[in-house]
């Protein structure tokens, strides 16, 4: 009953967001204030509702719900309890997950810290931030449901990818995808920017901020990588121009 609701909760998510980028796209067109208030009360409530399905999705992983298709695949009963933690980004479904919920924390977290600025702009920073966090909604939602069930309870599960259970796991992703993520943030102002010809210097020098965290985040990711990467023999090595490592160092330069 609790992973329907996780996924219900999805659902609701994916409905709010696509409401915040109304209401802050013609929230910043009509200057309504009631509409800009709904696009930041929006942004606040899907960071919320993901952060639970998320929590219920872990709650799967450490209680050992075999019946969902993502637990069964992806942990086991003897999987130690960091890798089963780790196990949230260790597949697709979990790890489309765990990005929309690093998404929405950041956007609420820059929702927050703007409240009082930026007032011409924010509404459309909401709204891109919304639009990129729908994205991965409607594939969480519509394509690949972390709440799927495999339709009978297996005794055990298939385990973590062996290649996966290294302690690097536990930190190399986040950093990556806090890094990935963190990139949405200056992209956001700058198309809200465009959209409220607002093109003036105020929005970079915010901006700088929120692109050198992430930067942060792709640096310690990369040389977590490529640390990794050496420890483990199938990938040869983090400067053999692996196609994974070097998504995130293209982007870094």
């Amino acid at each position: 009953m609790i992973f329907d609701i996780g996924h219900l909760i999805l659902m609701t998510a994916l409905v709010l967001a696509a409401f915040g980028i109304i209401a802050g796209y013609f929230g910043g067109q009509r200057r309504n204030t009631r509409l800009i208030t709904s696009s930041f009360n929006a942004v606040y409530a899907v960071a919320v509702l993901v952060a639970i399905s998320a929590g219920i999705l872990w709650y799967g992983l450490f209680t050992d719900a075999f019946q969902l298709s993502y637990v069964w695949n992806h942990s086991e009963r003897a999987l130690p309890t960091f890798y089963k933690f780790s196990a949230l980004w260790g597949g697709q479904a979990g790890s489309l997950l765990f990005w929309c919920l690093l998404l929405s924390g950041f956007s609420a977290v820059v929702a927050f810290a703007n409240r009082h600025k930026h007032q011409v702009l924010m509404p459309y920073v909401n709204a891109v931030l919304l639009t990129t966090s729908l994205f991965f909604l409607i594939l969480l939602v519509f394509a690949t449901d972390p709440f799927k069930r495999v339709g009978f309870v297996p005794p055990d599960g298939q385990g973590l990818n062996p290649l996966l259970q290294n302690y690097w796991m536990i930190i190399h992703p986040v950093m990556l995808y806090l890094g990935y993520v963190g990139m949405a943030v200056p992209f956001a102002f700058a198309v809200g920017a465009l959209l409220s010809k607002r093109l003036g210097n105020e929005w970079v020098r915010t901006v700088r901020r929120w692109t050198l965290i992430p930067w942060l985040f792709l640096s310690l990711g990369i040389i977590m990588g490529s640390q990794w990467a050496y420890m483990e023999l199938g990938w040869g090595g983090y400067w053999a121009w692996d196609p994974v490592e070097n998504a995130s160092f293209l982007p870094w330069l």
